[in-house]
């Protein structure tokens, strides 16, 4: 949440004296004084004061989704099963969605908040979030291929793939198994850049998203919430600027 809109709804004053406060440099968020008052925040994760004034607010959620195949990738859907259906009710929250896009069926990590902040800013291209799939393909990989991947691929319309990172696990005749590092997320990019060598994606997995990795001990369709250290991890994504943009993958 911003901390502009924290404050107000801790009724702290109103917008004006909220500002006025950050702008005396009255606001501090983990020991720092704030005068960005749009910076995205979490009173559950940092240490927020006005003066001597402890700001106490319990409002986001962070879960963590092995997402199965079959299930699409957004809040509602009028023929099949979505993520938010996969999260108990009790969990739901107003305004729960998923942080970018998997494709039906592809499964794996897939992070789901209410902070729309924090989604956007690990989408955006610039914060360059890797992502980790595992991948297998129904041809052999080479050599060659990590080295066009490292180069970035060029789609058939001209539109160029930032350098990603291919490590070959193993390459046989009618099976490959790999893992690709990417940093972007375009409309079916993994499967388009595979395509792109000549190689069809027969099964896709998401590993990890920026410092997130998928808990091995989730069975396809279990979630869990995000514990302390991994929303520690997520800190750094929590600044935002008022000129950036949303963006959404889908892989």
């Amino acid at each position: 949440m911003r901390l502009d809109k924290l404050l107000e709804e801790k009724k702290i004053g109103s917008k004006r004296k909220v500002k006025t406060l950050i702008r005396s440099k009255q606001v501090t968020v983990d020991g720092q004084i704030i005068l960005n008052e749009n910076l995205n925040v979490d009173a559950t994760l940092q240490e927020i004061y006005v003066g001597d004034q402890k700001i106490q607010h319990e409002s986001h959620v962070y879960y963590m989704l092995n997402k199965p195949k079959g299930v699409v990738t957004a809040v509602k859907d009028a023929q099949h099963q979505t993520v938010i259906e996969l999260i108990h009710p009790s969990d739901q929250r107003a305004g729960l969605y998923p942080i970018g896009r998997l494709d039906r069926d592809t499964e794996g990590l897939l992070l789901m908040t209410n902070n729309g902040q924090l989604g956007y800013q690990l989408l955006l291209p610039h914060k360059k979030v890797t992502k980790r799939y595992e991948v297998r393909v129904n041809e052999p990989l080479t050599a060659q291929d990590r080295i066009i991947f490292a180069h970035g691929i060029v789609f058939s319309d001209g539109n160029r793939c930032k350098p990603a990172k291919l490590e070959i696990l193993t390459s046989e005749k009618n099976e490959s198994h790999a893992y690709l590092d990417i940093t972007e997320g375009k409309f079916h990019q993994v499967k388009k850049m595979f395509l792109s060598v000549g190689k069809k994606v027969v099964y896709l997995k998401r590993l990890s998203m920026g410092p997130i990795q998928l808990d091995t001990d989730l069975d396809l369709g279990e979630y869990r919430p995000l514990n302390q250290a991994e929303l520690q991890m997520l800190l750094p994504y929590f600044t935002t600027h008022k000129k950036e943009k949303r963006v959404e993958d889908e892989i």
